[in-house]
């Protein structure tokens, strides 16, 4: 079987170098193994320039297939040089070639010898344009996943993700998409990543027009690891420059939410909330929406969340908060 296969990856036509291609995934570890040894990955990456869609899909699947679990071969797909092609597919107008194409990138990029190589290459700048282009939530996942790999490179977020417009394709994902969702609750976290890593990054996030209103709405109606990454980007903001973002989050009308994260979130969000409540509540009355922050009511506030102690907060305790809550939304 092997030997077949190696055969017409090598010498068959299209359609048998297909069927090669399918046959590889069924083989075991170490017949795989034995296949890159003889050099399989360099006539399957030449399928990838192949204009029949079915060769294309069948390739992707093969190193997808070579790749798993191995890392020495996510560095072999990277050295036989398969980047320029992959990075060339996200211009194919088939769906499942750019759901495997992403796939592939995902699977390479979590090896660290790779993530420089594949971030200098231009692909940062394709995955950031190919987020808000696709219709496939598989898609923007494997893309998120992607960014984070190559994220986990100190080196590598200022110069090439920062710079190639991620910040901005992230909120506009996070603005459009279900707060409440996995996709945002990802983005999210790749959001505060990228502004607690970089300053540069912290910049354009805060320079983004619509930024503060869209993490404020995150923090209203996101998951709980929504909530905790979007208050946890915010004060970012209001600490790095807090006089103009301080009651640029006011007015957005944040104070509801946040009050009730300080209350209900997970552990790091309670303690996010508190400290940006507390360079929020050093400001007397800013107008929001349509009714005045009532400072007093804020104090209150305040005062029965620093009471609280512990995980949980007693069921009386809670209802008082929430009940002042309400007051600053009338």
């Amino acid at each position: 079987m092997e030997k077949e296969v190696v055969e017409n990856l090598w010498n068959g036509d299209t359609k048998m170098q297909v069927q090669a291609a399918v046959e590889l995934r069924k083989l075991n570890r170490k017949q795989r193994h034995n296949l890159v040894e003889s050099g399989v990955m360099v006539p399957l990456i030449s399928m990838l320039h192949y204009e029949n869609f079915e060769a294309i899909e069948a390739a992707l699947c093969a190193l997808l297939s070579l790749a798993f679990g191995s890392e020495r071969n996510k560095s072999r797909i990277i050295n036989s040089g398969a980047l320029p092609v992959l990075l060339n597919l996200f211009h194919c107008e088939s769906e499942t070639v750019l759901e495997l194409n992403v796939a592939t990138l995902l699977t390479i990029s979590s090896c660290n010898s790779n993530k420089v190589a594949i971030a200098s290459s231009g692909a940062i700048q394709l995955l950031a344009q190919f987020l808000n282009t696709t219709s496939s939530t598989q898609s923007q996942l494997d893309t998120l996943a992607t960014l984070h790999n190559l994220s986990t490179r100190q080196e590598i977020i200022t110069p090439f993700i920062v710079s190639s417009g991620v910040v901005l394709s992230l909120l506009e994902l996070i603005h459009r998409s279900e707060k409440s969702s996995t996709l945002v609750e990802k983005a999210i976290g790749l959001l505060e990543h990228i502004v607690t890593s970089s300053k540069s990054g912290l910049c354009e996030a805060a320079s983004i027009g619509g930024a503060v209103r869209t993490l404020v709405e995150t923090i209203e109606d996101g998951s709980f690891q929504s909530k905790e990454h979007a208050v946890g980007t915010l004060l970012l903001f209001c600490q790095s420059w807090r006089e103009k973002y301080r009651e640029m989050i006011l007015r957005e009308g944040v104070m509801p939410g946040l009050l009730q994260l300080s209350v209900d979130g997970t552990w790091r969000a309670k303690n996010l909330a508190k400290k940006l409540l507390l360079l929020l509540r050093d400001c007397s009355n800013y107008s929001s929406t349509s009714k005045q922050i009532d400072h007093e009511v804020v104090e209150r506030i305040m005062e029965e969340i620093d009471d609280a102690e512990g995980e949980e907060v007693a069921e009386t305790t809670l209802r008082m908060v929430e009940e002042m809550v309400a007051k600053l939304s009338t």
